[in-house]
């Protein structure tokens, strides 16, 4: 049924972190299956699945996709740490890495697979991170932790923090200025059964669902960033609700929607 949130259960391969699935299973209260094939399993959609590179989360039956993990070493992950064009990336200039020579603090409310946050931690910033998703949150500690023990990665991922919950909660609690810039990339809800759809995001949304409390979450970011509070959106998609950006800057897919408190450090 369109829109249904898919089963879930947590396996290992025979290679795989047996006893480490087990933990995770019991914390997270869902079914433990044990050693499985994924593409044998017909009772359950998707599994948190451990092998011998990690935690990923895979999609069961015949012909399903191959696994989702998080892998800051290789990867997408990796070329952009190689060949991503430094502070003159979009999300650099956005957060304002090629106006200050200030290390600044950024705090990335809307953390998911890590990415940009890996990003601007490889440029220099000290990272910290929310996730609410349990699900999504398993999936990037265990990619933090593999990377911490990467030597190419090690630096860039000490410099990241992860917390679980709502990064909503937290700025609300916080009061005052809590990070140089904070930076929100909510799920947005979208509907274009034609367009291409990331792997990620055909097996992400229907587990996460849409971030429908981004107006409160962009509310509580600009009481609590110092400079400025940064909100990724898809190109052609509206604004959040609130205050109208003071910039913008365009990609080919996606824009960043700047909220300029004042002006950034020049060192």
């Amino acid at each position: 049924m369109p829109g249904a949130v898919p089963s879930l259960a947590v396996a290992s391969s025979a290679l795989g972190d047996r006893a480490g699935a087990a933990a995770l299973a019991e914390r997270l209260a869902l079914p433990f299956l044990g050693v499985v094939k994924p593409r044998q399993v017909s009772e359950f959609d998707l599994l948190l699945f451990a092998d011998d590179h990690g935690l990923a989360l895979q999609a069961t039956g015949k012909g399903a996709p191959g696994p989702v993990r998080v892998d800051f070493a290789g990867g997408k992950a990796g070329y952009r740490r190689e060949h991503g064009g430094g502070t003159g990336q979009l999300v650099a200039r956005a957060v304002g890495l090629q106006k200050t020579r200030a290390r600044l603090h950024v705090l990335d409310a809307t953390a998911g697979l890590g990415q940009d946050a890996f990003v601007l931690a490889g440029l220099g910033c000290q990272m910290t991170l929310f996730e609410r998703s349990p699900i999504i949150h398993a999936l990037l500690a265990d990619g933090l932790a593999r990377g911490l023990l990467n030597p190419t990665t090690s630096d860039i991922v000490a410099r990241m923090t992860l917390h679980e919950g709502s990064s909503i909660d937290w700025l609300m609690a916080a009061g005052g200025e809590v990070a140089d810039v904070i930076y929100l990339d909510p799920m947005f809800p979208h509907r274009d059964k034609s367009a291409a759809v990331k792997k990620e995001m055909q097996l992400f949304r229907p587990v996460v669902g849409d971030d429908d409390d981004a107006p409160a979450l962009l509310a509580a970011a600009l009481a609590a960033a110092t400079y400025r509070v940064v909100v990724k959106r898809p190109r052609k998609a509206p604004s959040i609700e609130g205050p109208e950006p003071a910039t913008r800057l365009e990609g080919k897919s996606s824009r960043y929607d700047i909220y300029s408190i004042k002006a950034l450090p020049q060192g």
